[in-house]
Formats: structure tokens, sequence, C-alpha cells
């Protein structure tokens, strides 16, 4: 009789797990997500099933952590991982090390995801967005140091105002760490303006990047990125630099410009616009006054006219005794008075205008004063003391010669203009 070979659990279980785990390798599979459970260890324990079976599945932390998007009970998806025998419970299962959603990009489905959380929360709502200041004095800018969006802003800066005061926050834009950068660049500019002067507060706030792909301009797309926007009391514009895809930032800021360049346009008046501004209403309120002194006299010749036709009426109808009286009383005639009264009011008159246009011109030497200050606070009027900036091939600003290698390319802006050159020795100091 042959002996009999009597396997304990374990040993059974040990080889059903090597013979599954050698068989099937790692291998891709599809099915819609049932039972989600999301443990506070950070695993995902689930399971992936189709029309006829069901298979169990976990994801452990560390493959989770960079997952776009929200996993939820009915989405279906594509997982890739291997088949392993989980020995306490003698079940096998599907451990996964990526996944992606069917029929949709992860980074889209987490982007809509997004969107609807924070349109349920009223984080997009029209009442929430607040006025862009006009002609403001301290402008808040939060980009990269180096990107083209702030040679754009500057470039606008220098064309339009060039009186304005910048002030960089300067981040990383794109990749590890730039959302909380971003997110915390918009709370330092709140905290600053709790802390300082009236007239040293940031007065609105541009928040964007050049353009790029949507992996370039995921860190816009981050809820940290939106809530640090939507609590901030300075109002912000959004400058992602994409014309036709809107980012979540754009959605939150009180308002979006398509690129860089058009939120400095939208933020930063030409100062000739101001100055013709200005004329035409020194202009209404001059004939706005003139009018008004019109008006008095028209009045006033009026009521003289009136009187007199009553006096006239009253001296018809009484005899010479009344002309004696009236004789006596004729320094308190109200038709003698009148043309008194009348040269009082064109002298009012004049004087207000005097007055007004006095006002005016006080004004006037206040805001040219007053530019005058904010162009000394100009970084770009530097340049006209002789100085220059220069910058390398990649738009980073030179500070050290040997970050220059010979056969370079550079860019140097002086006052009036640009100069390109190549490079053909460095010599570094020390």
């Amino acid at each position: 009789m042959e002996a009999r070979h009597i396997y304990k659990v374990s040993e059974i279980t040990r080889d059903i797990k090597v013979i599954l785990e050698n068989t099937f390798g790692q291998v891709w599979v599809e099915g819609e997500i049932s039972n989600f459970k999301a443990h506070p260890s950070g695993h995902f324990y689930f399971s992936l099933k189709d029309e006829s079976a069901l298979l169990a599945a976990v994801m452990f932390a560390r493959a989770n952590k960079e997952l776009k998007f929200k996993l939820e009970d009915g989405q279906k998806v594509i997982c890739f991982g291997n088949i392993g025998v989980y020995e306490p419970r003698g079940q096998y299962q599907l451990v996964i090390e990526k996944m992606e959603p069917q029929g949709v990009g992860s980074l889209q489905l987490a982007l809509e995801q997004l969107k609807a959380k924070l349109e349920k929360e009223g984080l997009f709502d029209p009442q929430h967005k607040r006025q862009i200041p006009y002609l403001p004095r301290n402008i808040g800018l939060v980009t990269s140091g180096s990107g083209a969006a702030l040679k754009d802003i500057l470039k606008v800066l220098e064309r339009r105002f060039n009186d304005a005061h910048i002030i960089l926050n300067s981040v990383r834009v794109q990749g590890e760490g730039a959302k909380e950068e971003i997110a915390q660049a918009v709370n330092d500019f709140n905290l600053f303006n709790r802390q300082a002067r009236p007239e040293d507060r940031i007065e609105v706030m541009i928040v964007g990047r050049g353009g790029g792909s949507i992996e370039d301009l995921w860190a816009f797309n981050e809820e940290i990125v939106a809530r640090a926007i939507y609590n901030s009391a300075i109002p912000v514009i959004s400058a992602v630099g994409h014309e036709r895809d809107w980012t979540i930032a754009d959605l939150v800021a009180d308002l979006r410009a398509a690129t860089p360049s058009a939120a400095a346009e939208q933020v930063i008046p030409r100062k000739e616009d101001l100055s013709q501004r200005l004329d035409e209403l020194t202009e209404r309120l001059i004939n706005s006054f003139l009018e008004m002194a019109v008006n008095c006299k028209e009045e006033i010749e009026q009521f003289i006219r009136r009187l007199s036709l009553g006096v006239a009426h009253i001296w018809e109808l009484n005899n010479s005794s009344f002309s004696a009286l009236l004789k006596k009383l004729n320094l308190l005639n109200p038709v003698a008075l009148l043309p008194r009264h009348q040269e009082k009011i064109f002298s009012l008159a004049r004087q207000i205008y005097i007055q007004a246009d006095h006002s005016l011109k006080i004004r006037q030497a206040e805001f040219l004063k007053f530019s005058s200050r904010l162009s000394d606070l100009n970084p770009l009027n530097i340049l006209n003391r002789g100085y220059s900036v220069t910058f390398g091939s990649d738009g980073a600003v030179i500070k050290e010669a040997k970050s220059i290698k010979p056969g370079a390319m550079i860019q140097t802006r002086v006052h009036k203009g640009e100069i390109f050159s190549k490079v053909t020795e460095v010599k570094q100091d020390g």
C-alpha cells in the first residue's frame, strides 16, 4: 500500500504561492473596481471584476502615493503588477505597482475629479471674485525668477508704465515641490500685507508661468494651490501660459489671463492713457463749473425781470403818495440790491473756478512726484545709470563667470536695447 503524503496547510499554501508567482510573473489586468477600501496605513484594498469573475487586489502605499486620480467603486482601470498569495488567508491577489484609468488619461481624470470637488465647495463662485485694482502701486509676482513669464512681464512694464513696483517671490513652477512653493508664496504675500505699512502692501498678485504640456503645468492644477489662491486676501490674476486650456488656478483666481504678458497689460495701464484720462477729467470739471455759472446767471436775470414787472404793476395801482413812500424805501428796493448780489455770485463762481484749477494743478504735481518716486524704485532704472544685466542662453541671469564657458552665446540688456555676444574667453576672480 502506497504511503500517503499529508501536507500542512502552510506547506500547500506556500507551494501554490510558488506555482502562481512563477507561472504568471508581471501582468497587465483590466477590470472594474469594487469594494474599495483605503486603509489608515495608506494601502488600498479592493477587487477587480468583470462580467464573470472577481480578483482580489492590493495597492500598497509606496505604489499609490503618486496616483493622480481618486479611486472609486465602478471605475474601469488597467493595472500592472504580479500575482501573489496572502498566506495567512490562503488568498491569491493581484499586487498592483501602477494603474491608469481605462479610456481616459490619469491626469485628465484627476483634473475632472478635482474640478467637480472644488466647484461643489464654491471655489469657482463668481460672487467670491474681487475687482482688480486700477493702477496698483505694488504688484506681487509668483513665478520662476529665471522663467519666460518674468521676462514677458518686465517687457510690458518697461513699455507701458515703468513706475509700478514689482515684488518677485521666485518659485519652482513644475516638478517636485512646485505646488508647495507656489502655495507658500501666495500665503507669504498675504502675511507680508498683514505686517506692512499701507503704502507698502501688495495690491494685486500675478501667479503663473510660461506655456508647456499638461504635465509641465500640473502644479497649477493642484488642490493646495487652488485653496491658497481662494483664501488670498489679495486679488489674484492667474497667468499660466496657455491659450485654450484652463487650469484649476484659472478657475479659482479673481481674473484669468491667457499669458503672463496679457496679465501685465490688464493690470498695468499705459502712462499715455493715464495722462489722456486726466486731461479729459479736467476738461469735464471745468465745463461743469462754467455750465453752473451760466445757469445761475440766467436764473438771477429771470428773477430780476419778474421783480421789476411786479414793482411796475404796483406803481400803476397806487397814487402819488405811494410813490413818495417808495422813494423813502428806495434803499431797501430788492431790484436795486440784485445787481450787487449778481456780482457777488459771479465773483464766487470765478473763485470756485480758480480754486478748482489750482487744486487740479496740485493733484497733477503730486501725481508726477509719486510717479517719480515709483520710478526710483523701478529695478529697470539702474540701466539708465550705465549698468547692464547679462542673461545666459537659458534665460537665467549670469552671476558668476564660472557659469559660462567659451563659445557660449549671451544676451546683455542695457538702457536702450540688447546686445547678443559670443564668449571667447572667461576669467574668474580669485
